[in-house]
């Protein structure tokens, strides 16, 4: 079960935020009975977006993964 501060990833992409399948989050609140708010920022620290999405559209990170860089500014 994920909780309040976990880190997660996305499962899908997200356009209207430049979010793509694979970006990271953290888990800001827990909807009951299901789902999460996930900020994710950039690695400065600075917000990209806070967002409500389903249990299915996040999953948590797992052991040995990797953080990727890129740049989220839209076209």
């Amino acid at each position: 079960m994920l909780i309040e501060h976990d880190s997660v990833v996305l499962s899908r992409d997200l356009p209207a935020y430049s979010l793509k399948c694979g970006d990271a989050g953290t888990i800001v609140l827990v909807h009951p009975p299901g789902g999460y708010e996930v900020e994710f920022a950039a690695l400065d620290g600075e917000p990209i977006a806070v967002t409500s999405l389903a249990k299915k559209e996040v999953r948590a990170t797992a052991r040995r993964e990797v953080a990727h860089a890129r740049d989220t500014t839209p076209n």
